[in-house]
């Protein structure tokens, strides 16, 4: 137990049991003490000095497995879970990162590789231990507390902390990858990717990205890859055929483990790591990657050399959600799509930042909805932006039940 946490400065507490968990959310509310909770520490709350207690979950990473059914602690990562379900011939659909934690992925949908050919994180999730904002610990499914359950599904670290998720796995016997290095014509690649993508068996999902070469998350350049859900080269390199034979694009196929496809992002050794750029963006879920919105896409990322455009193929078993099912919105989008200049010293005057904005707010100008995964800053204002009407007026009706103080606050923030 913590006593007097309200004078204390900040603290960091690595709980090991959901019992350790309740005891400290109890002193925070006890106290009004801000309390910050992290799992994979990805998320934009992870890395800020804040006042009060920071709970890390990473003492909280078992992994049980029984048949396909999975119970994952609230502070494991993505790619710990994904070898041990190799062992077994299993996997889930998370996210592209070994290092991304379990808990934030799932919490705010989970997008990844298998998207297409099993859904969301949330769509395999079927059960959560969650210690609530009362430090009380209860078990939520669609049998139990269900509207609890429903919110978990999208609605973000608003109404609890989940200390140990349920998922339902899927046989994997392999994957086949493909890598198309785009030296070409962009605009073609999109517009070939969107005509692929409009009927294409849901086995297969897709990204494109293009970055600098000051960024780590990806190789410098434009490359568009694919996954197949199954041990399948031929039947990829069939689908990708009418993309490969674009001018400029060169397409290489393999057979990795799922596993090894996890991006190993770079992780602080212990020194003090140099602050990231400033970064100017916006992402959305769409129904069309029409015309008008490639070419901007294309535009943004010559106009502005130290810039990122990322999209990802969604449809297939995402799409076939029903809406009301889960708090995730935007289940009739068929890409998601995200934009960014790195506001680097000496790159960016206040004009281009003034640009910059402007053109990215173009590019999302006709998002069904912002994914909040893909948030980085604290803007409370534009988290209603992120659900559907009727499901923000639902998650706000959740969190009056079960966290009416706002005990749970540092995440977008869904206020009563």
């Amino acid at each position: 137990m913590v006593d007097h946490v309200e004078s204390a400065p900040p603290t960091v507490h690595r709980p090991a049991t959901a019992a350790e968990v309740a005891a400290l959310v109890r002193a925070a509310a006890e106290g009004a003490v801000p309390l910050t909770v992290v799992s994979g520490g990805h998320g934009p709350w992870s890395h800020e000095p804040a006042a009060g207690l920071r709970l890390e979950l990473g003492e909280l990473a078992a992994i049980e497995i029984e048949g396909t059914s999975v119970r994952v602690g609230g502070g494991a990562v993505w790619g710990d879970v994904a070898s041990a379900l190799a062992a077994h011939g299993l996997a889930l659909s998370s996210g592209d990162t070994a290092s991304v934690g379990v808990g934030g992925l799932t919490l705010g949908g989970g997008t990844g590789w298998m998207v297409r050919a099993w859904g969301l994180a949330v769509d395999q999730l079927v059960g959560a231990q969650v210690v609530t904002a009362a430090g009380e610990i209860v078990e939520v499914s669609v049998d139990q507390h269900p509207e609890l359950f429903w919110a978990l599904r999208g609605g973000g670290g608003n109404f609890g902390i989940v200390t140990r998720f349920d998922f339902a796995a899927h046989r994997l016997p392999g994957i086949a990858l493909a890598e198309s290095v785009v030296d070409g014509d962009a605009t073609a690649v999109l517009r070939a990717a969107r005509e692929l993508l409009r009927d294409a068996p849901r086995e297969l999902t897709v990204t494109y990205m293009d970055v600098p070469p000051m960024d780590p998350s990806a190789p410098a350049g434009a490359r568009l890859t694919a996954v197949w859900a199954g041990p399948d080269p031929d039947a990829l390199r069939v689908e990708l055929a009418p993309i490969s034979a674009l001018d400029g694009v060169r397409t290489e196929i393999t057979e990795p483990a799922y596993r090894d496809i996890l991006l190993e992002m770079p992780q602080p050794d212990g020194a003090e790591a140099p602050a990231p750029p400033g970064f100017i963006g916006g992402n959305g879920l769409v129904e069309e990657l029409d015309d008008e919105l490639i070419d901007r896409l294309v535009a943004f990322r010559r106009d502005f050399p130290a810039s990122v455009v990322f999209l990802r193929s969604l449809g297939g078993a995402f799409g076939e959600v029903p809406q009301e099912e889960t708090a995730f919105p935007a289940r009739s989008a068929r890409w998601f799509v995200m934009a960014g200049a790195f506001d680097v010293p000496g790159l960016l005057d206040d004009a281009g930042r003034a640009q910059a904005a402007t053109d990215t707010e173009r590019i999302v100008a006709g998002r069904l909805a912002e994914y909040s995964n893909f948030v980085d800053s604290e803007r409370p204002d534009t988290v209603p932006g992120m659900y559907d009407a009727a499901a923000f007026e639902r998650l706000r009706a959740v969190k009056a039940q079960w966290d009416p103080r706002n005990v749970f606050r540092r995440n977008h923030n869904i206020l009563v």
